[in-house]
């Protein structure tokens, strides 16, 4: 990010877990307690089937995860290796061992699907080439064990984003298509390690009751998840609207208008018009939330706000930076020199549902 940022828009039985990463609650895991702003903290509520929050996902997935996570636990892999190890399997194989019709061996092993791509066969799709032989990419247990090895052998994979992380191991010809699946591989690797949590549902409007302990709550899911969606899209000046991207891609708050949009939430096309809408600001870090929107100031001043951001929580923004960049996370921005100095606050627009 260079100081030449510019976007003035026009300006099987297991336990449910959630992602948590909002201030002020506790949470449990194996008799621990740990502080919601623990950066990675995954908790649950007990007693909710996994299968009714992850969309389409039945025994087979759930059963495979579980595989996934137990191998991660053996091999001593920390639980954001286990997420990544996951959701790179939902984006892979949506957490069916596949067969391939082009390997005559693998029709013979233990199978969930049937596919055809090239020779990629098991939940991490790997193929022939570096990976080993057909029964070991086949088996749920050891085709997670060779993605790990992998995994741990990158440097400084436990702070990438997990696009990053995920892409490093696979090779993915669409690696921004790991993303999607981050939330829902957090809800399975939780439950399957068994952690519980209490507390309301960070980003709930004022007086609302948690939908589920300890959960992002449900509309801010949503926002996130849509504007999630268009990572990729070029950064166009004026670009974006609530239905899409306009002109052939974003600027910074065209696309915090399409995320909230989703939940029929106006939000301005400009930046300082942002700032003025959703007051008052939040000015401490510590307080931010997933679902908030970061702005950034280059004198101090809110007449100087050039520039917005979606926070996702554990420290990491979504925007369209500038022109010839594309919308895309930025990771660590507490600890990155020019957000740091040029954060003015954030705002909460699900705070004011009728705007």
């Amino acid at each position: 990010m260079t100081t030449g940022l510019a976007c003035v828009a026009a300006l099987v039985g297991v336990v449910v877990v959630l992602f948590v990463i909002a201030l002020g609650g506790v949470v449990t895991a194996g008799g621990r307690t740990h502080s919601y702003g623990a950066p990675g903290v995954v908790c649950a509520p007990a007693g909710v089937d996994p299968a009714d929050l992850v969309d389409g996902f039945g025994p087979a997935q759930v059963s495979n995860a579980a595989h996934i996570v137990a191998v991660g636990v053996e091999m001593g892999v920390p639980v954001r290796g286990q997420v990544v190890a996951v959701a790179t399997a939902m984006q892979e194989s949506t957490l069916l061992n596949y067969a391939n019709h082009t390997v005559a061996e693998s029709l013979t092993r233990p199978h969930e699907a049937v596919g055809a791509d090239h020779d990629s066969v098991g939940l991490f799709q790997q193929r022939a080439a570096g990976w080993g032989p057909v029964a070991l990419r086949m088996d749920p247990r050891g085709s997670a064990r060779l993605f790990y090895e992998r995994l741990l052998q990158i440097p400084g994979w436990e702070t990438m984003p997990l696009t990053r992380s995920a892409q490093s191991v696979q090779i993915s010809a669409f690696p921004a298509a790991y993303a999607k699946w981050e939330h829902p591989a957090v809800l399975l690797v939780g439950a399957l390690d068994n952690i519980t949590c209490t507390g309301p549902a960070p980003g709930s409007p004022p007086g609302a009751g948690p939908v589920l302990p300890g959960a992002v709550a449900p509309h801010i899911r949503q926002v996130i998840d849509r504007a999630l969606t268009q990572q990729g899209q070029p950064y166009v000046w004026a670009g974006g609207d609530a239905h899409g991207p306009t002109k052939g891609g974003f600027d910074c708050s065209g696309l915090m208008t399409y995320a909230f949009a989703g939940i029929g939430i106006d939000v301005p096309h400009q930046t300082q018009a942002i700032w003025q809408r959703f007051q008052p600001a939040i000015t401490d870090p510590a307080q931010v939330q997933p679902g908030d929107m970061l702005l950034f100031t280059s004198n101090g001043r809110p007449g100087g706000i050039h520039h917005v951001g979606l926070y996702l929580g554990n420290n990491r923004m979504l925007h369209a930076p500038q022109t010839g960049d594309v919308v895309k996370t930025e990771p660590d921005i507490w600890n990155n020199t020019y957000y740091a100095r040029e954060f003015i606050g954030a705002v909460r627009a699900t705070h004011h549902p009728a705007t």
